[in-house]
């Protein structure tokens, strides 16, 4: 019934009802990237065969081409071919995140046209089809290190305020210390040493997100801690743990969520910056920030930096909207 009552509240705020909405059907949109935007084809009818191409990879010989090399859907060739011995249907937007359109009447970065509907990048790609798979990319990567570093900074929150004394003061020195280190020029020498990939950039930004709840959850461990029901469970025999976890932590967790969206906004934030500096995924992935760097290099193309500009911002906006609508919905001053 709190449950429902909780929802109730957040539906009631219109603005963050409508930004989950809108958020959660741009990335279900993002997570079908492959069968929207592809420069393969969904469905294909040769020879009295349906084949599958954008899940299965297919040589030019087999279409009746000259090489055993991948085959290009948009060779002329090709397309006689299957025209002459069955069909086929493209995806709405017929290229993918890294496809180059090698037939463009004009210099890259191109206008938006009926080919391509927001225009193409500085190397000729489809501007839509990267900021699909770009967002799919961000959202991803924002959840895994907004779950990753928030299970790890709520478990050391826990141990400082429920040990409190020498544990916390160690902890708490040592979290301080942390904080302090530079991590921008931390990152330089990492990305100067390493080729940064999808992978070992979360694991680096882990390293200095962790820290983000623990002194939430370590105040509200700390008040909790003195609490009659947890003196009673000691008395009883409990285990630290077994309180920490199954009695402590459920009350101290809620205050902890409201700040997931902003957590997830700081992250997709970070990745955008480190790629628009050059010191975050490579150029062939389809990164938010590399488009970025490209609305700055080519201001002659407005078109690239309106269409990075209004879905950057207008993804965070709705993380931080999702994020104050659960937060009003929790806050039980508000709610009574």
């Amino acid at each position: 019934m709190i449950l429902a009552e909780k929802v109730h509240i957040f539906c009631k705020n219109r603005r963050a009802f409508w930004s989950l909405i809108l958020f959660s059907i741009l990335f279900l949109l993002s997570l079908f990237s492959e069968l929207i935007a592809n420069d393969k084809p969904l469905i294909i009818k040769y020879n009295n065969q349906i084949l599958f191409p954008a899940f299965k990879t297919y040589t030019d010989a087999y279409f009746g081409g000259d090489f055993p090399t991948a085959v290009d859907y948009n060779d002329k060739l090709i397309k006689t071919n299957i025209a002459r011995n069955g069909w086929m249907i493209m995806p709405p937007i017929p290229y993918s995140f890294n496809t180059v359109d090698y037939y463009l009447n004009t210099a890259t970065p191109s206008a938006p046209d009926k080919q391509h509907w927001l225009g193409t990048d500085e190397e000729g790609r489809d501007i839509v089809a990267r900021l699909l798979y770009g967002i799919r990319l961000s959202v991803v990567f924002a959840f895994l290190l907004t779950a990753v570093s928030s299970l790890f900074g709520i478990f050391i929150g826990a141990v400082q305020g429920y040990f409190g004394g020498k544990v916390d003061l160690i902890l708490q020195r040592f979290i301080e210390i942390w904080d302090s280190l530079p991590q921008l020029f931390i990152l330089i020498i990492i990305a100067s040493v390493f080729l940064p990939t999808f992978w070992s950039l979360l694991i680096i930004l882990l390293l200095f997100s962790w820290t983000g709840l623990t002194g939430m959850v370590r105040a509200e461990f700390l008040r909790l801690r003195n609490f009659e029901y947890v003196k009673a469970a000691k008395v009883l025999g409990v285990g630290n743990f077994r309180i920490i976890f199954r009695h402590i932590l459920p009350n101290a967790v809620v205050t902890s969520v409201t700040f997931i969206p902003f957590i997830m906004a700081e992250a997709i934030t970070s990745l955008s910056a480190l790629d628009f500096l050059g010191l975050g995924l490579p150029t062939d992935y389809p990164s938010l920030g590399d488009l970025v760097r490209q609305g700055k290099d080519n201001l002659q193309a407005p078109w690239i930096g309106i269409s990075i500009f209004v879905v950057l911002s207008s993804l965070l906006s709705m993380l931080i909207f999702i994020g104050e609508g659960i937060r009003d919905a929790l806050d039980t001053r508000k709610n009574g």
